[in-house]
């Protein structure tokens, strides 16, 4: 893990194109090659960033006289030839840590439960559904499970005992890295939980994820014990 704090401009060049004036900002290039541009006042969410694969190109900046500036021009392209241009005009802080496998994050054991039993029977989700695969491997972590509906279009859907904003952000950082594979895309997301907050079912339906919500005992196949009219 390397991290760099400078006062940089950065510019995205590809399908959108998009600027980031200059400003004080923290960029850490991972282990995988992913390289990633954050602000202090964004929570963990990235303002601009390369997935792997990816080449990271360091030059220096010259006048028109040839000297060297000082500065430095990153140059972080994918094999689609976009690329993030980062020009660091000053580098305040830079560090570099090793810091090994991470063993992954250990859901407890009702949640782990719910993705299994959700995978069984996926036709939960729909009339139509099949399981492509659980624990799908991205660049930022493996989704839950990775689906298609009965027209064959990919769904992603983040399993959760409660469901709350945080899970949303996760289900979304994943459709959003999902639908840059053409093989993929169009993907769309399902956020299912056992129990889901209102904050987060308004966040979901806001960002056109579908919401489920599921019901234990019955993935398990066990008649819930709450009295019922039918």
């Amino acid at each position: 893990m390397r991290l760099i704090i400078a006062r940089c401009s950065v510019d995205y060049v590809g399908r959108l194109d998009a600027h980031l004036p200059t400003a004080k900002r923290l960029i850490m290039v991972k282990a995988d090659g992913s390289v990633s541009i954050h602000a202090d006042d964004r929570a963990y969410k990235p303002l601009n960033w390369m997935t792997p694969p990816c080449t990271l190109r360091e030059e220096a900046v010259l006048d028109i006289e040839g000297t060297d500036t000082g500065e430095q021009l990153w140059i972080v392209e994918n094999p689609k030839g976009e690329q993030l241009r980062i020009s660091l005009e000053e580098v305040l802080h830079e560090t570099s840590v090793e810091l090994g496998e991470d063993p992954g994050l250990v859901k407890d054991g009702v949640e782990a439960h719910l993705q299994e039993l959700l995978a069984e029977h996926i036709t939960a989700l729909g009339d139509g559904f099949s399981l492509v695969r659980r624990e799908y491997p991205t660049a930022i972590g493996p989704v839950d499970l990775l689906a298609r509906d009965a027209t064959g279009r990919t769904v992603a859907v983040e399993v959760k005992r409660r469901g709350g904003i945080d899970g949303v952000e996760q289900l979304s950082r994943y459709v959003e890295l999902l639908n840059r594979d053409d093989l993929l895309a169009p993907v769309s997301g399902v956020f299912a939980a056992q129990e889901i907050k209102p904050q987060a079912r308004t966040l979901a339906e806001d960002r056109g994820f579908r919401c489920l919500v599921l019901d234990y005992d019955e993935l398990r196949g066990i008649e819930s014990n709450e009295l019922r009219l039918f």
